[in-house]
């Protein structure tokens, strides 16, 4: 299986779309708010957003941010979304992902790569720590209005 990454191109978003709802059960993107969110993304180099693609079809995606913080010399990398369509789990796409975030956090001296995972997703669980993430804290939210 000949799988690709590279960096997100407009021709990609209805297929991250589809992916990101089918496959993380998602009903909070559509075309129109994916577009302009990973277009203002674009627009700082601190944000990536990357695609796994076989035969020029999204497979897999992964968002992240690099974000500077008192705690950590040189900031950190948030992964802030990792999905790997359902059909291709367990054949080392998530990994390869996982390998250009931390590819791209060492080539600009960042000190970590943290992210967060919903308590029902024990199978990714399983999988970050398989590599090399530990559970550390629990992540709070709160709507603003």
């Amino acid at each position: 299986m000949d799988v690709v990454t590279r960096e997100i191109r407009e021709t990609d978003y209805s297929d991250l779309v589809m992916l990101w709802n089918n496959d993380l059960n998602s009903r909070t993107v559509n075309l129109e708010n994916v577009s302009a969110r990973i277009e203002r993304m674009k627009s700082n180099e601190n944000y990536k957003v990357v695609v796994a693609l076989l035969d020029n079809k999204v497979i897999g995606c992964i968002s992240m941010v690099q974000i500077m913080a008192l705690e950590y010399e040189m900031g950190y990398l948030q992964i802030n979304g990792l999905v790997v369509q359902e059909a291709y789990q367990q054949k080392g796409i998530g990994t390869k992902l996982i390998n250009y975030a931390e590819d791209f956090a060492s080539k600009n001296g960042l000190s970590y790569m943290i992210l967060n995972c919903g308590f029902q997703r024990t199978k990714a669980h399983e999988f970050y720590e398989s590599r090399g993430f530990d559970r550390l804290s629990y992540c709070f939210t709160k709507e603003v209005r």
